[in-house]
């Protein structure tokens, strides 16, 4: 049977399983072995990663030609009004190419959301807001380029949903193995010394300790 696995990847933590300096990815936190993401999260972005060890189900999930939407929580500097949501609905040209027709809503705060380390900078005199942004496709640092685009940096971007997988029930550092039809599968073990508080979710937080910088 495939294996698939979803992960709430925190801040500056690499899509990938190796890397040459040292930086943080997937292996400090996912103890299985041959999984592969299915799409990339930038380091500066956190949020949902999908992880599965079938090809062709990880083609499929990834290539956007399957119309998976992925659904983006973005803060941004500044409120945006309702014309410029309209220009990220419609398609924003970012000079190499236009994106396509979006989903785009206002919404308040996510609940529940956990102190990003380190913190988005603070500016007292400009207020930010909090946007829902829906995609089926996702170029290089997409999001980001289009909030760019219409005047409204993204501060902090966190990916929550992926189809109908979502982050439900899992804090940063966490990851769960699910059934291939979305349920979870209540058959898996429980790791970390707060199982019993997280039934059905692996917390795995860092599985070892890299090396300090001097």
């Amino acid at each position: 049977m495939s294996r698939l696995i979803l992960f709430n990847k925190p801040y500056g933590v690499l899509t990938q399983f190796t890397d040459s300096a040292g930086r943080a990815t997937l292996a400090d936190y996912i103890p299985i072995a041959k999984v592969y993401a299915a799409g990339r999260l930038d380091a500066d972005s956190e949020g949902l990663v999908v992880l599965t060890d079938d090809g062709e189900m990880q083609a499929r999930i990834a290539d956007p030609r399957h119309k998976l939407t992925k659904a983006y929580q973005v803060q941004v500097e500044g409120i945006p009004d309702d014309a410029v949501l309209r220009q990220l609905v419609a398609g924003v040209d970012l000079g190499d190419f236009v994106t396509q027709p979006c989903r785009v809503r206002r919404i308040g705060e996510p609940p529940g959301l956990w102190p990003r380390n380190p913190p988005i900078r603070y500016r007292a005199a400009i207020p930010s807001s909090w946007l829902e942004i829906g995609l089926q496709e996702g170029k290089n640092r997409q999001v980001r380029r289009m909030t760019a685009r219409v005047g409204y940096p993204t501060l902090r971007l966190i990916r929550w949903a992926v189809g109908e997988w979502t982050l439900e029930g899992l804090a940063p550092g966490q990851w769960r193995e699910i059934e291939i039809s979305g349920q979870p599968d209540t058959r898996q073990r429980v790791n970390g010394n707060n199982a019993p508080k997280c039934r059905g979710v692996n917390n795995t937080l860092l599985i070892h300790k890299r090396k300090e910088t001097p």
